[in-house]
This record gives C-alpha cells, structure tokens and sequence, in this order.
C-alpha cells in the first residue's frame, strides 16, 4: 500500500514546522481539510497552536469534529491537537472531541508562570501501549492547560508541583503534549516511529 500522510488543516498554527521536520525526515504530507482524504489516509497528524474554543468551531464548521472519533489508521494529536482530542477544556468552557474521557486544566497562574514554555523532560511510563516513546528525553513545550495523568498516560512530565500527562494513547489514537517537531532528534525519531509503525 502507497505511503500517504496527512496533516489535518484547521486554522490552527504550527503546521509548517511539521511539514518541514517530515521533510527532513524524506517523508511528504498533503495537508487537507478534506474529509475522504483524511479517510483513506496511512497515517493522520493532528497539530495546533492556539485556543480550544475557536478550533473546535473550525472543525465543527469543516464537519472533521464527527469524522476523527471514526478514524482506525494510526492518528496523532501535538500540543493544542492532543488537547482537542479530550473531551473538555477548561479553556473557555470547550467541548472537544471526547476520544479520551478527560479533562483539560489550566495551571495555576498563582504558583506558576504560565504558559509552560521550553524544554522539560519526559519520562515514559508505558513501553507496551505506545512504542512511540523512549524512556526518557528532553522535549519542547509550549501550554497553558494540561491533562492530569490517568490511565491513559504514557508518558509524564513535571512543572512545578504538577505532573502532567505528556503522551496519551487508546488504540489507534496517540496525543503528545509536547511538540515533537521542535524536540531536536529525540522528536524527530517519534515521528519517524509514527510514521513507520505497523505496515503501510
């Protein structure tokens, strides 16, 4: 089966500096909105930079809200992308997409500078549900709001006196808090596993 990635066009940031990493990783991506392509695409890369509440209405507008739920290929929510995957946001009291069963808090701009912003390590707590990960690396974050650690994390990271879930993963779906893109060759080498997991 012919390779085909695509990264999911929404209004919401960042999507270059993906494209570009997948081009240095020799790999091409269409970037659509299209519904039947994001269907029958191999693999589905879900960014976003931005505000819950306003891409929630580009997807609704675009119909995708209803599509994502239904995918079955490997699926990858980044940063605001994982976020939106959940299924409410503190940010502006959002309803999100409901793949996972789990909120979305701000942290507390009393005993922290918000955003979170910068590198931070990672730490995998779940080798069997996402081969994605390594053990431990350092990975770039940029977010206001996080997502608690549950059972579906796969991956942890601490900023100040929280511990967040850096990675989620249920069946075919795997979200990353941090941007993998800007996380030198620790990400790059996710993305890579990404795209290269099962067969094609």
């Amino acid at each position: 089966m012919a390779r085909s990635i695509v990264v999911i066009k929404y209004n919401a940031g960042n999507i270059r500096s993906v494209l570009c990493t997948l081009n240095r990783l020799g790999l091409d991506a269409e970037v659509t909105s299209d519904a039947s392509r994001i269907r029958n695409a191999s693999r589905v890369i879900f960014p976003g930079v931005g505000e819950a509440s306003t891409a929630m209405r580009h997807l609704i507008a675009s119909g995708l809200d209803e599509l994502m739920a239904s995918l079955t290929q490997p699926f990858l929510g980044i940063c605001l992308g994982m976020q939106l995957m959940c299924r409410f946001s503190e940010e502006y009291d959002t309803k999100c997409l409901g793949i996972f069963d789990l909120p979305v808090i701000r942290f507390p701009s009393s005993s922290l500078k918000v955003p979170h912003m910068g590198w931070n390590r990672l730490k995998q707590i779940d080798q069997e549900t996402c081969r994605l990960l390594t053990e431990t690396g350092w990975a770039y974050f940029v977010h206001s709001y996080y997502v608690p650690l549950c059972e579906h994390s796969v991956a942890l990271c601490t900023y100040g006196d929280i511990t967040f879930s850096a990675a989620l993963s249920r069946d075919n779906f795997t979200g990353f808090q941090f941007h993998p893109e800007k996380s030198g060759k620790y990400g790059m080498a996710m993305l890579e596993r990404f795209i290269g997991q099962g067969e094609l």
